[in-house]
């Protein structure tokens, strides 16, 4: 069943992933440098997603690595119970520094996670945690939007709007949810902006406040732009409405940012691109370019010094993990910081939009293409489905990059592109080239 150097495949559980489909053809990478992929045979596969929509910075940089064994030889763990080591607190303050927010609101209270998943639950404790701590304990209903993703934990599935996450498992009690931003029929191949139509949906949370009463929620979460459903961006005036509506109710507004954050728009965070300030972001992925699992929640200090009163021996919010603030993960956080100061990656992707763009609508006229979107370095290209397959279609030009050198992600019938921010045009043509000729043989 396997090629000769294929390890044996029988004992690790895939995550998100047709275990048995993959395990009779397996596609196995063995190497990375700088925005393309080895596999077991040695055939280079361009980077279209950024590994994970995380390695920002480009694969096997060694300003990372180096970084990562001198920790390692200095402190390879500590614990951050009633304890502390410098390097967590260095390295909150270098991400203070590029915190979103106007003065006044700026997000610079940092509590680390070990994952994307984590920051999202970590959020909403911290957001329930707030309500009851300035006096309204009543408020517990989280608010998410159908077609959300914030990753696999109780809490994000629960304010996640993706039936495939949610349907085997319980969910948090109380949790209801706003309609999705994708309006098809009206937007379709958005160029040069934000979707037109759509604004009006924020006005949902005015329905749910209708409907449950403001004195119950405690918050709601969105993704500026969603991303594993199928790269979703706001309607002009979207994210604007949501963020007044909630000011109006008491509501805490929280942007899941483990995608958007760390450049991926053009700007530090989606909150500088949109210019419209939460009270509190989840981050991951991109925070240590993808080499050590790590997560951080951003708060405005208003959450956070609403919970900093009573006995100074209490502890403010009993919450927390094993790896929270790893001094590993700090130090490659650290070293990803710099390559980012250093090269202007934060903002790189907004000089690339404009030909990145370009290089995707021209895809328009391939074979099954019913829509395709972009920001910054983010693109999705919606596929017309099979009748009775839904999401077959674009599992088979996924198989067929791959084995013509890209990686790309596939979302039911959607694919979504986003390479590391260090792609040069002639590997964005590369890519076009590659995708191109796969959606051309799709059945």
């Amino acid at each position: 069943m396997y090629r000769t150097n294929t390890p044996n495949l029988e004992n690790y559980w895939m995550p998100f992933t047709a275990n048995r489909q993959f395990k009779a053809a397996p596609r196995l990478l063995a190497s990375a440098e700088g925005v393309y992929y080895r596999d077991i045979d040695g055939n280079q596969v361009l980077d279209g997603t950024a590994g994970l929509w995380c390695v920002n910075a480009g694969h096997a940089r060694k300003e990372i690595s180096q970084a990562v064994e001198r920790q390692l030889n200095t402190l390879d763990f500590a614990p951050s119970f009633q304890m502390g080591h410098p390097i967590a607190f260095q390295f909150a303050e270098k991400l203070a520094e590029i915190a979103p927010g106007e003065p006044g609101k700026k997000l610079d209270r940092i509590f680390y996670t070990g994952s994307g998943s984590e920051s999202v639950d970590t959020a909403l404790k911290i957001a329930i945690a707030y309500q009851r701590a300035i006096g309204q304990g009543t408020r517990t209903r989280l608010i998410g939007r159908e077609r959300g993703y914030h990753g696999v934990g109780f809490g994000g599935i629960s304010v996640g709007g993706l039936v495939n996450n949610r349907r085997v498992f319980p969910q948090v009690p109380g949790a209801d949810h706003l309609r999705h931003t994708h309006d098809l029929a009206r937007n379709p191949f958005t160029k040069g902006g934000l979707p037109e139509h759509g604004a009006e949906l924020a006005d949902d949370l005015e329905r749910l406040v209708a409907l449950h009463g403001a004195e119950t929620i405690a918050a709601v979460i969105v993704e500026p732009v969603a991303g594993s459903t199928g790269v979703l961006l706001p309607p002009k005036g979207y994210l604007e409405r949501l963020r007044a509506t909630a000011d109006k109710h008491g509501i805490l507004l929280i942007f899941d940012e483990v995608i958007s954050g760390f450049g991926r728009l053009g700007a530090p965070f989606a909150v500088d691109y949109f210019g419209v300030t939460p009270d509190i972001i989840t981050t991951a992925k991109g925070l240590t370019n993808g080499v050590v699992p790590m997560g951080a929640v951003f708060t405005s200090s208003k959450v956070h010094d609403a919970l900093m009163h009573g006995p100074e021996a209490q502890i403010e919010l009993f919450h927390g993990y094993t790896y929270s603030g790893h001094p590993v993960a700090c130090a490659a956080g650290l070293a990803a910081m710099e390559i980012y100061e250093k090269e202007a990656l934060l903002t790189r992707a907004s000089e690339l939009a404009t030909y990145w763009e370009d290089a995707v609508h021209g895809l328009r006229s391939r074979k099954n293409v019913i829509d395709i979107r972009t920001i910054g370095l983010v693109a999705g290209i919606e596929l017309a489905s099979r009748s009775e397959a839904a999401g077959a279609r674009a599992y088979d030009v996924f198989v067929d990059c791959f084995k013509r050198g890209l990686l790309i992600r596939v979302t039911g019938d959607i694919i979504a592109l986003s390479p590391p921010l260090t792609i040069e045009r002639e590997q964005v043509d590369e890519l076009m080239s590659i995708l191109a000729d796969a959606l051309d043989r799709a059945d």
